[in-house]
């Protein structure tokens, strides 16, 4: 199991240049962690692209299906005061934006503490550089690098 961000799950909804990589560390460990929150944020992704004219509606449907049937199979991070706690203290250490100090502090609830349990899936440089901090081993499939 990894925890993956939604920079991470979008690319596995609609092509883009990441896509390939992304799929295939999905297809190597198909158990994903998720935050909350992530199905809002991809949506927020999916329909912004929608309205830029870089999807058709036809593929927003698409996309919207296949997050649905992700979600169906993920493991989901609920909020929680633990959550809601610990992103309060990232932001107080690390530059990040309120809804990735949300996703990084659900990666460490599901770590149970121990982030060098959890890989972690992201194509977000700052939340990537938070969570190597925070003790995760940060992966990018798109650069095969491993933090």
């Amino acid at each position: 199991m990894k925890f993956w961000d939604s920079t991470a799950i979008v690319p596995l909804l609609v092509g883009e240049q990441s896509s390939e990589a992304l799929q295939a560390e999905f297809e190597r460990d198909p158990m994903v962690l998720a935050w909350w929150g992530a199905e809002v944020e991809c949506v927020s992704a999916l329909t912004r692209r929608e309205r830029d004219g870089d999807l058709d509606s036809a593929a927003l449907a698409i996309a919207l299906r296949r997050l649905d049937a992700l979600i169906a199979s993920w493991r989901e991070i609920l909020p929680a005061d633990v959550v809601r706690r610990t992103a309060l203290r990232l932001l107080r250490v690390h530059p990040l934006r309120a809804a990735d100090s949300l996703q990084l502090a659900a990666a460490i609830v599901g770590a149970t503490g121990r982030p060098d349990s959890l890989p972690f899936v992201t194509l977000d440089k700052r939340l990537a550089l938070a969570a190597l901090r925070e003790g995760f081993r940060v992966l990018d499939p798109t650069t095969n690098q491993d933090g």
